[in-house]
């Protein structure tokens, strides 16, 4: 069974950058859509991006054109670097296959995006 670690996050002003990583205890290549979703407080959990095997990408409409994601099968990594945040970017961001997989979700790492 996969498990994946988030790592990454901080307080970063408006404006700022931040790029997350997720490492999986195992192989990924298996997983054919890779997701980062994220939960602010008091919101359901969303997807943000995500990333077929063959590299095809989506992106919630909130964080087109601000948001990438990338992965890498070699290296069980999936990433997602965030530039000019906003605010309403805070939340606790997650990895997971997606569709997501119950048994599949860590414990996240915490982005704020505070003046």
């Amino acid at each position: 069974q996969v498990q994946f670690v988030e790592s990454g996050g901080g307080l970063v002003q408006p404006g700022g950058s931040l790029r997350l990583s997720c490492a999986a205890s195992g192989s990924i290549f298996s997983i054919y859509v890779m997701g980062w979703y994220r939960q602010a407080p008091g919101k359901q959990r969303e997807l943000v991006a995500r990333i077929s095997n063959g590299r095809i990408t989506y992106y919630a409409d909130s964080v087109k054109g601000r948001f990438t994601i990338s992965r890498d099968n070699a290296k069980n990594t999936v990433s997602l670097q965030m530039n000019s945040l906003k605010p309403e970017d805070t939340a606790v961001y997650y990895c997971n296959a997606w569709p997501s997989q119950n048994n599949y979700w860590g414990q996240g790492t915490q982005v704020t995006v505070s003046s």
